[in-house]
């Protein structure tokens, strides 16, 4: 079963989210010729001041 994770910053609306995760799931499963009942997608929200580029914090 393939288990898709995206890691992202926090700050995307609910509904946002799950467009995200049925687009992901769709093109996955179109592309790899799975069945998209079992293509599991988790979104983890990460707060700004935990993440960093270039070695400055985000937040």
């Amino acid at each position: 079963m393939p288990f898709i994770q995206i890691n992202q910053l926090d700050g995307m609306d609910p509904e946002s989210k799950a467009r995200v995760i049925e687009a992901v799931t769709a093109a996955y499963a179109e592309a790899a010729g799975k069945d998209p009942a079992k293509v599991w997608v988790l979104v983890n929200d990460m707060p700004h001041d935990s993440f960093g580029i270039g070695g400055r914090v985000v937040g």
